[in-house]
């Protein structure tokens, strides 16, 4: 759908926006607002559970499960826009396999929020 490319510097992802507003209006030119809504619906569900999910994994078994996870919700969050969750899922997404149990944990936490954080600015109706 889009080609979303997301790098930002470490320690500066509370400074990416947790949702890019014109990212939901450009989706719905491509595929209609019916489309846009139950696309983003499975979302946000599919979302949900891969955090969970993650929190389930063994960082030092699963690593490379936990990337490829990262990198299919890095994909859906930059395709609406979610800036700051498409970021850390990159990070953990390149990082997997380096990470520490702490960092990781960390990771998740600070996903977590931009995930609450995008919800939060999701709008009404």
């Amino acid at each position: 759908m889009f080609d979303v490319t997301v790098a930002p510097a470490p320690g500066t992802f509370n400074a990416e926006p947790a949702r890019e507003p014109g990212a939901y209006a450009a989706l719905v030119r491509e595929i209609g607002e019916d489309g846009a809504g139950e696309v983003r619906a499975v979302f946000w569900s599919e979302t949900c559970a891969r955090l969970q999910l993650f929190r389930t994994l063994s960082l030092a078994q699963q690593h490379a499960r936990i990337a490829r996870e990262a990198h299919s919700l890095k994909s859906a969050a930059g395709t609406f826009g979610y800036a700051r969750l498409a970021a850390l899922a990159l990070r953990l997404e390149k990082t997997a396999a380096t990470l520490g149990d702490t960092e990781f944990r960390d990771l998740l936490d600070q996903m977590d929020a931009a995930y609450a954080a995008a919800r939060a600015q999701e709008p009404q109706g």
